[in-house]
């Protein structure tokens, strides 16, 4: 039996703010009516002239499956164990559970911009996996086509819903609100996989969501509330942003 046939009850998070974006501890997708809890979030930016720059504010949530079916090899693991291991975040990212992404803007970007460093990425992962085909490079095609003519100001918010089965619902919204149905879908399962990745993977966009992600599964598996209402600055999220970068190095 399915997730979706059988909805779990969600685990006991807060809500997260991330500079003065705040995501809700849980949301319902373009593509379910199940909630989905908040498993992580963080920022992808850069250290430009000696000030850290925050492009866009990225928050992950999971379905409440996720976490008994992560527990069976991962429970007890401390948040740092979790935050080096590349298999960990593999089986998130391939894991046969629902997953959402809301990427928001802090600085404006083109449909253009965006999509071409998320494909690039992409491409990237697949190649160092050996498994971009005919069908991955399609994808990528349909995904930049889906953002041609888009143009993300700040606060906008850019959504992937994620499906068990595969699929790839993109959204797009102007404000803090997550639309009822999405624009496009891409039935691709390794670009679904490979968006997710390229946030919160090992050479991913926002090492903080990765730290993030990873302590609070770390707190859930092991049977704990993950009970402060979370608040990062810039300087923390920079530190973070090092912090996961470190460990990744690392690894």
């Amino acid at each position: 039996m399915s997730a979706s046939d059988c909805p779990s009850p969600l685990p006991t998070v807060t809500k997260f703010q991330v500079d003065s974006v705040t995501f809700p501890l849980s949301v319902i997708s373009p593509t379910s009516s199940n909630p989905l809890f908040l498993g992580g979030a963080g920022v992808r930016g850069l250290e430009i002239q000696g000030k850290f720059v925050i492009f866009t504010v990225i928050g992950v949530y999971l379905d409440p499956v996720a976490v008994p079916s992560l527990s069976v090899k991962w429970k007890g693991k401390t948040t740092e164990e979790l935050t080096e291991s590349v298999p960990f975040f593999r089986e998130i990212v391939t894991g046969s559970f629902e997953k959402f992404i809301k990427v928001t803007m802090k600085l404006p970007l083109t449909g253009q911009q965006y999509s071409e460093k998320v494909t690039e990425n992409c491409v990237a992962i697949w190649k160092s996996l050996g498994i971009y085909t005919d069908s991955e490079a399609k994808a990528v095609e349909r995904f930049l086509e889906v953002f041609k003519d888009e143009t993300f100001p700040p606060g906008a918010s850019i959504l992937f819903a994620l499906s068990p089965k595969g699929s790839l619902t993109v959204a797009f919204s102007k404000d803090d609100s997550i639309p009822e149905t999405g624009k496009a879908v891409i039935e691709n399962k390794l670009l679904a996989e490979a968006v997710l990745e390229s946030i919160i993977g090992k050479n991913g966009v926002s090492p903080g969501a990765r730290l993030s992600v990873a302590e609070r599964l770390a707190h859930l598996m092991n049977g704990n509330k993950v009970e402060e209402d979370a608040k990062k600055t810039d300087q923390e999220e920079a530190n973070d942003l090092s912090h996961g970068d470190k460990l990744a190095k690392e690894n």
